[in-house]
This record gives C-alpha cells, structure tokens and sequence, in this order.
C-alpha cells in the first residue's frame, strides 16, 4: 500500500506541539509511525508554521508526516524539499496530500527556523 492510500484510524491519538496551530494526530501502520495534520481550511502563515514543526518531528526512516492541504504549499516545498522527501497526491475530495519522510544524511541539516510563507 502506497503512503498516500494511508488513512488516519479513528484510534489517532492527538498530540501536542508547542506553536501548533491544528490538531496533531500520531499513528502506527506497521513499523511507520506518522503524524497527520489539516490545514485544508487555514490561511498563510498556519500551513506553513504548522508544516515546519511537523517535518522537525522527523527523525528517522520510521516516521513520516501527512499533511492535507486545500493546495499544494508552494512556499514551503523549496524550503525543505533538499532536505525531506516529499511525496504528493490528493485526497478523495480533492484536497492536496502530501508526505513527508526522512531522507538520509539530509533530514538532519534542516533549517526549520523560518516559518514565513512566500508563495
């Protein structure tokens, strides 16, 4: 099964982040933990902030983000793209989804600091 046909039980456990702006919901699909979060009503800067504290919760192969979106964010791709793979789909009512995970030797040099939106 693709990451992007996963669907967020409704067993999720809320989480918190400090600076979140949406709910934050933690899962378990086999060894992959992910951490999911809707932005599909928000406006700039909230896709954005909320965004970058999830992608900074990435630290390993195990854990991935899902982050649904009214579009895709064009001004947080460039910021973290070099650094996250990112892989993007849409959700059955049309919504942007996308999924963030580790990569390898770069997920570490990520600089997450800056949460303005550009695009």
């Amino acid at each position: 099964m693709s990451d992007l046909q996963i669907a967020k039980p409704d067993d999720a456990k809320e989480i918190k982040v400090e600076g979140q702006t949406v709910p934050f919901f933690e899962y378990k699909v086999g060894e992959t933990t992910y951490i999911e979060f809707d932005t599909s009503r928000c406006g700039p800067p909230e896709p954005m902030v909320n965004a970058m504290l999830a992608v900074g919760l990435i630290k390993d192969k195990n854990t991935k983000v899902i982050m649904i979106n009214h579009k895709s964010p064009a001004g947080l791709l460039p910021k973290i793209n070099a650094n996250y793979n990112i892989e993007e789909g849409t959700t059955e009512d049309g919504k942007a989804k996308l999924i963030f995970s580790y990569k390898e030797g770069m997920s570490e040099k990520a600089d997450l600091s800056d949460k303005s939106c550009n695009g």
